[in-house]
């Protein structure tokens, strides 16, 4: 796992226990143990085969006892398993994300449209929704270029600095914006990270009017990135579809004269073969 991935995981786990969802009392109907075991699954995420049970105490926020008993009862059932250098993943997990893909049409509809934009310009295109202060990549068609930030789906990146991020948020309600912003981490990636709330409403604000998000080394130096919004038949903001570059290869101006055609084009299809 590279410094970028690490660094972004934290982020996440850590505005996961600090938002008190595991810790919640006084709600008869809250099961807070599936909760925690649950907290633990996810911790497995990234590249990393194999964690300890200090890390995943360390990454969760949960003490040794609780998750020695959650990954006690998920090696019982099949999703993780025990070796010398402490716990793996089993491929029993993937029948939990497996409910998510048969039951969304989205990921399908796209998918052709995602391989068609790869094919045309040669890079990388994904589509993402709003999980939380994240978005989740639910569809990917990865061109044959190294980039340092590994991805695919399943992976999660922070809302506020991402062109998928921005478009999506781009679609809420103000309050709901506001209310998101606020309690998002914000953290600097590199010298040209957007944190300060003011700034980033005032981008928003104009991803809103412009109808797409370019977003230039914000989330890693070298990367590049392009997003429109696919929109249901209703109008509303669903997912996002982008390219990502590197910044050394092709100039802000090109991706808009040369990228963002396609990338509306594909949206749009996409957005008119969702059921109603």
């Amino acid at each position: 796992m590279n410094n970028v991935e690490l660094t972004l995981r934290s982020q996440s786990q850590s505005m996961t226990t600090d938002d008190s969802i595991l810790f919640r009392s006084g709600d008869p109907n809250f099961m807070t143990s599936l909760a925690r075991g649950l907290e633990v699954l996810q911790a497995f995420s990234g590249q990393t085969r194999t964690l300890k049970m200090a890390a995943i105490s360390e990454v969760t926020g949960l003490s040794r006892a609780v998750v020695r008993r959650c990954l006690y009862t998920l090696s019982e059932m099949g999703y993780v398993r025990q070796s010398t250098d402490g716990y793996q993943i089993e491929p029993k997990v993937l029948a939990l994300s497996q409910t998510y893909f048969s039951s969304s049409s989205l990921p399908k509809v796209a998918q052709p449209f995602l391989d068609e934009i790869r094919e045309t310009l040669g890079e990388s295109c994904s589509l993402a929704v709003l999980d939380g202060s994240e978005v989740v990549y639910i569809a990917r068609s990865a061109a044959k270029r190294i980039m340092t930030v590994s991805l695919g789906i399943g992976s999660r990146l922070p809302a506020y600095c991402t062109s998928l991020g921005r478009v999506i948020l781009a679609g809420l309600e103000r309050d709901a914006l506001e209310e998101l912003l606020g309690k998002m981490e914000r953290k600097r990636h590199t010298e040209h990270t957007v944190i300060a709330i003011r700034e980033l409403k005032q981008r928003i604000a104009r991803v809103a009017t412009d109808g797409y998000a370019l977003v230039d080394q914000e989330l890693e130096i070298g990367l590049r990135s392009l997003a429109v919004p696919v929109r249901s038949q209703q109008g509303k903001v669903v997912a996002a579809i982008n390219v990502g570059v590197q910044a050394t290869r092709i100039s802000q101006r090109d991706m808009r004269s040369q990228m963002l055609p396609a990338l509306q084009s594909a949206a749009q299809q996409v957005g008119q073969r969702l059921p109603e």
